[in-house]
C-alpha cells in the first residue's frame, strides 16, 4: 500500500501513517497536487472536502518544513471551528512518525488554553480567520517563520466575510513562502487573492462530482413521509452501517434522535441550536466510534471530514445539486466505497432525475431491504395514503364485492356513502368486477374504506378492502 503513495514522491515515514490510517490509494487532487507541491510550486485547486485536499496539503506541509521548530512554519486557515479540529487531527495523523505538532486555533474556546498550547511549541497551525489575527494582534502567535500558507475551502471564507481578516494575516508573514489555496469554486473574489497574494501559482481543477460518484454508489427509495422511519431502522438493523443521516430541519433533527434513542440505538445529533462544547464532543464520539449514527444538518455537518462513515442516508431529500453533493462527499473516502440512499416521496422524484442529468451518473433505484423470516420491525409500516394517491389524491382500493353481489357503480357508491361515510366527491372512478372491484377514493378518507369499512356487512357478506399498490 506503502507504494502507492511514494510513487509521487512522498517519504516513506508520510505514507507509512497513511497506511495505518487505511487509506488505500491517492485520490485524484493529491495526484494532481502533491508532485506540484513538493517542489515549492502556488497553487490554487478547485476542490471539496472529501476530496483528499487535506492528506495533499498536509503531506507538503510535513515534507518540506522540519519538527519541533521555535516558531510556527505552517498555517492554514479554514472557514469553521470544527474543520480547525478536524484538519489539526488528521494532520497529527499524518505526523505520526515525523514529529511534527498540530495546534488549532478558533473562536468560542478559551484563547489561554490554546495560548498554552502554543507556548509547549507548534509546528503547524490551523485556525479560523478571526481567532488567528486577534492571537497575531495580541501579540501571541508570530508568523513570521511561516514557509507554506494554506487557504482551505477560500470561498467559504469570502462569502463569510473573512476577506479582510485574511489579507491582514497574510502581510504578517514572508512573502517569500509557498501558498495553496484550495475552493469549491473559482469565483472572481478567490481569483483575485490568488493572484494577488500568490507566485505564478499553477491551476488544478478536480470535479468533486467525479470524486465522490467514483467511490459512492448512488440509490433511491421510494417511500412516503409516514414510512421513512420504518424504511430508515430496516436499512440500520439490516446493513448495520456507520452512517449520517441527513435532514433538512433542525425539528426534524430532534425529532428522529428522539425517535431512534428510545428504540436505544447508539445516536446523537447536531445542528446550528447546540453549543459549540457539544457538537465537538459529539463529532469527537462518533470519530471514536462511540456511536454508529450521527443525525444532522447541513450546516452543522459542513466541513466534516471522517474517514469511515459507510453510508450517507437522505433522511429528507435535497433540492438542490450542490447540497447533494456536499451530502453524499461524507462517504466514498480516502479509497473507500461508500453508500448514499435517498428517501424519496413521489412529488420528489423529479429531483432523481435532475441530479443524473447533472452528475452523468445513474441513481439506482432500490427497495427497503428484507429481513429474516420471523423478525419483527423495530418500527411497524403503515399506510401511506399521499405516497399512494395521484396526483389528484385519489388511492385505489380494491373491495370483494361486485356484479355478482347484485351491485352497480351506482349502488357500490352508494354503499360506500353509507357505510363508511365516504363523502360523494371524494369518489372517483369504479371498476366494477363479477367478484371484486376497484374503486378511487380520495386519499382523506383512506382510514374509513379500510378501517369502517369492513365493520359493516353487505347482504350478510363479510367486506374485505386492500389498497391498490402502484
Amino acid at each position: 500500500m506503502i507504494s502507492n503513495f511514494t510513487d509521487l514522491g512522498i517519504s516513506e515515514d508520510i505514507a507509512k501513517a497513511m497506511d495505518d490510517i487505511g487509506w488505500e490509494e491517492p485520490t485524484p487532487i493529491q495526484k494532481a497536487s502533491i508532485p506540484l507541491g513538493l517542489k515549492g510550486t502556488d497553487m490554487f485547486g478547485q476542490a471539496q472536502t472529501g476530496t483528499g485536499k487535506t492528506g495533499a496539503f498536509g503531506t507538503i506541509i510535513l515534507q518540506r518544513t522540519e519538527p519541533k521548530q521555535r516558531l510556527p512554519t505552517s498555517i492554514i486557515l479554514v472557514p469553521t471551528r470544527e474543520l480547525a479540529n478536524q484538519v489539526s487531527d488528521q494532520l497529527t495523523d499524518i505526523a505520526k512518525y515525523t514529529g511534527h505538532k498540530s495546534v488549532p486555533i478558533y473562536g468560542g474556546a478559551s484563547i489561554e488554553g490554546q495560548m498554552k498550547q502554543l507556548e509547549k511549541g507548534a509546528d503547524i497551525i490551523a485556525g479560523t480567520p478571526g481567532r488567528v489575527k486577534d492571537m497575531i494582534n495580541r501579540g501571541i502567535l508570530n508568523l513570521s517563520k511561516i514557509e507554506i500558507m494554506v487557504l482551505d475551502e477560500a470561498d467559504r471564507m469570502l462569502d463569510m466575510g473573512f476577506i479582510e481578516d485574511i489579507e491582514d494575516i497574510l502581510k504578517a508573514m514572508p512573502r517569500n513562502r509557498q501558498t495553496l489555496l484550495f475552493s469549491a469554486t473559482m469565483s472572481e473574489d478567490v481569483k483575485r487573492l490568488a493572484g494577488d497574494y500568490m507566485i505564478k501559482p499553477k491551476e488544478i481543477s478536480v470535479s468533486q462530482d467525479e470524486v465522490v460518484l467514483d467511490l459512492t454508489k448512488q440509490y433511491y427509495i421510494p417511500v412516503g413521509r409516514r414510512n421513512k422511519s420504518w424504511a430508515l431502522t430496516r436499512i440500520l438493523d439490516i446493513d448495520k452501517p456507520k452512517a449520517i443521516i441527513f435532514c433538512q430541519t433542525k425539528k426534524m433533527v430532534d425529532i428522529l434522535d428522539e425517535r431512534l434513542t428510545s428504540f436505544r440505538y447508539k445516536v446523537k445529533a447536531i445542528h446550528g441550536d447546540m453549543p459549540q462544547s457539544k457538537r465537538e464532543r459529539v463529532l469527537s464520539d462518533f470519530k471514536e466510534d462511540k456511536i454508529e449514527i450521527l443525525i444532522a444538518t447541513d450546516v452543522a455537518a459542513r466541513g466534516l471530514d471522517i474517514d469511515d462513515i459507510s453510508y450517507v442516508i437522505n433522511y429528507d431529500m435535497p433540492e438542490d445539486i450542490e447540497t447533494y453533493i456536499h451530502r453524499i462527499g461524507r462517504t466514498g473516502r480516502a479509497g473507500k466505497e461508500g453508500v448514499a440512499i435517498s428517501f424519496v416521496t413521489t412529488e420528489e422524484e423529479y429531483l432523481i432525475r435532475e441530479f443524473e442529468l447533472r452528475t452523468e451518473m445513474k441513481i439506482e433505484k432500490r427497495d427497503v431491504p428484507e429481513g429474516e423470516e420471523g423478525t419483527k420491525d423495530t418500527i411497524r409500516r403503515v399506510v401511506d395514503y399521499d405516497q399512494l394517491s395521484d396526483v389528484y389524491g385519489m388511492v385505489k382500493f380494491e373491495i370483494n364485492l361486485g356484479k355478482n353481489d347484485g351491485l352497480g357503480k351506482v349502488s357500490l357508491a352508494e354503499h360506500l356513502i353509507r357505510a363508511a361515510k365516504i363523502r360523494d366527491f371524494a369518489i372517483g372512478k369504479i371498476e366494477l368486477g363479477p367478484e371484486s372491484s376497484v374503486v378511487e377514493v380520495h386519499k382523506d378518507f383512506g382510514n374509513r374504506m379500510t378501517m369502517d369499512l369492513p365493520k359493516v356487512k353487505f347482504k350478510n357478506k363479510r367486506v374485505t378492502v386492500k389498497v391498490v399498490q402502484n
